[in-house]
């Protein structure tokens, strides 16, 4: 267990809505009337020193660990020791996160934004809009693939860490297993983004060591999944769900180990490409 505190411990005491709720509804066939539980979402606002940055639909559970996660996979800051504080506030569908970060920090976001600023209404236009969508990032040193029986009946025990999945289905998830293949954490989210920067945020804020360990996805495996992994520091991304063809060639290009786990038939190593 890690006594230490958190890094980018935050300084809100907002109560947050209810992850799920249970809902009414008709049933089609016979005009039954029943209820089930649904996963909630809210929109969650993000501002960085007093600046707008984005509006986020994400599962009101572990936002702390969100805004991290989402900074440091975006590539909004460079580590933890940039963000200072997060202050959370609003109530039911509508919250806020104001976040401080360092002044440099700071600067290179809005330099980024000042990029951005000439291309025209027509989505990513411009050569600084494909370069926001495919940044140049670090090749990762290289790490064994992990034994193959650390993957062994992995969908059964991922289980244990999907308690909102399991109540009401809907939603992703996103797990660590360490380096002793033992899985440590997991985090959960309408959004499989989402889901991938609370796990994310989670370890950096606990300390967790990474070393040697692999992240595992729930959902398809494109390529903003593997540019949050690689800015992590993540070696090794488990999905469970098959990869596109452009996360693939990433996972190659910057030595990320990349495995697909198939409901039924053993697992797939993408990355690195074997001779």
């Amino acid at each position: 267990m890690n006594s230490k505190p958190p890094v980018c411990a935050a300084s809100s005491t907002l109560t947050l809505p209810a992850a799920s709720n249970t809902y009414d509804y008709v049933q089609l066939d016979d005009g039954e009337r029943a209820c089930t539980p649904l996963a909630e979402e809210v929109a969650l606002a993000i501002a960085y020193n007093g600046l707008n940055q984005a509006v986020m639909l994400v599962s009101p559970t572990d936002l702390e660990d969100f805004v991290v996660g989402f900074s440091i996979g975006s590539g909004l800051v460079s580590s933890t020791d940039d963000v200072y504080d997060i202050r959370l506030s609003g109530s039911g569908s509508a919250l806020y996160a104001d976040v401080e970060i360092s002044s440099r920090a700071f600067w290179n976001m809005k330099d980024q934004r000042r990029q951005l600023a000439g291309t025209s209404g027509c989505g990513l236009c411009g050569v600084e809009a494909l370069e926001q969508a495919l940044p140049d990032l670090k090749v990762l040193p290289g790490a064994p693939l992990p034994p193959v029986h650390w993957l062994h009946d992995l969908r059964r025990r991922i289980d244990a860490f999907q308690p909102l999945g399991q109540h009401c289905g809907a939603v992703h998830a996103a797990l660590f297993m360490d380096n002793q293949g033992q899985l440590r954490l997991g985090r959960e989210d309408i959004g499989r983004h989402n889901a991938l920067d609370k796990l994310i945020g989670a370890l950096l804020r606990e300390r967790i060591d990474t070393h040697g360990g692999l992240a595992i996805v729930t959902s398809r495996c494109s390529l903003e999944l593997i540019q949050k992994v690689l800015r992590a520091g993540i070696q090794t991304l488990v999905s469970l769900s098959a990869p596109t063809g452009l996360a693939l060639q990433w996972a190659r290009k910057h030595q990320l180990n990349l495995i697909h786990l198939p409901k039924h038939s053993a697992p797939r190593v993408y990355s690195p490409a074997m001779e």
